[in-house]
């Protein structure tokens, strides 16, 4: 083969694999989302899956602040779904992601979770002030936007001094959930859609913490750098507003917007 064949067989090989990897990520949507979603996302994709069969979805479960540096980090994620609107627009002010795509999906509940039969959880107030609560999971106030709200309930009730000494710390809300599943704390702050998840509901006993006491948890969705170039990838946000998405987020408790 001469050169000038070589050469034209190296650009026709390059054009062939650029259509191919195009082509993959057009079928192709990775989402980042909240451990508040842990249970949500397997019906959520399902549903999807049956509105838009030939998108392949790939899904990663954190903190919303760990994700958001992930993301930053250059995790090639193509959707970040957050249990906040902070941190998304932290991303958007950062250039990892498109402000023009950001909307709020769903709104979080807070829950007192206990799976300790001779707890009595009669009130917030009670259980901190329980003598043989010794310990109180809380997700990580700097990660996760449901341990914001915990802390905001906290001080609001003016219980944070006699919580603090008690309180024990979860990387997020999934992990802040298993403390309290396990026994290794004896209640805990989480999301209303964990407790009601078919493999908790049942476990242990909770009560809804008054909204009035913590700032309204409004999640927000927004397409990645990567993502916003990702046909695919904005077609699964729009997904988020379809009637068939909001019938998912309430059977798992949260408000709509």
């Amino acid at each position: 083969m001469n050169t000038k064949a070589l050469l034209r067989t190296i650009v026709l090989l390059g054009i062939l694999l650029s259509a191919a990897a195009r082509a993959e990520t057009a079928t192709q949507v990775s989402v980042a989302a909240a451990a508040n979603l842990t249970y949500v996302l397997a019906p959520l994709n399902a549903a999807y899956a049956k509105a838009d069969p030939t998108i392949t979805v790939t899904s990663e479960i954190g903190a919303s602040g760990s994700l958001v540096a992930q993301i930053s980090n250059g995790a090639p994620y193509d959707v970040f779904l957050s249990a906040d609107m902070d941190f998304p627009k932290k991303l958007i002010a950062a250039g990892g992601a498109d402000g023009a795509s950001l909307v709020t999906f769903a709104f979080g509940r807070l829950v007192l979770w206990t799976t300790r039969k001779d707890v009595a959880l009669a009130s917030v107030e009670a259980v901190v002030r329980d003598p043989s609560v010794r310990k109180i999971a809380i997700a990580n106030p700097k990660s996760a936007p449901y341990g914001r709200a915990a802390e905001e309930v906290l001080a609001a009730l003016g219980l944070a001094a006699e919580a603090t000494p008690k309180t024990v710390f979860g990387e997020n809300i999934t992990q802040t959930a298993q403390f309290v599943s396990s026994g290794n704390a004896d209640a805990g702050f989480v999301a209303y859609s964990l407790v009601v998840a078919p493999n908790l509901k049942e476990k242990g006993l909770w009560i809804e913490v008054p909204a009035s006491l913590y700032k309204p948890i409004a999640q927000g969705a927004v397409l990645t750098r990567k993502g916003a170039s990702n046909p695919a990838a904005r077609r699964y946000l729009q997904f988020l507003a379809s009637p068939e998405a909001r019938a998912v987020f309430a059977q798992f408790g949260y408000g709509l917007p």
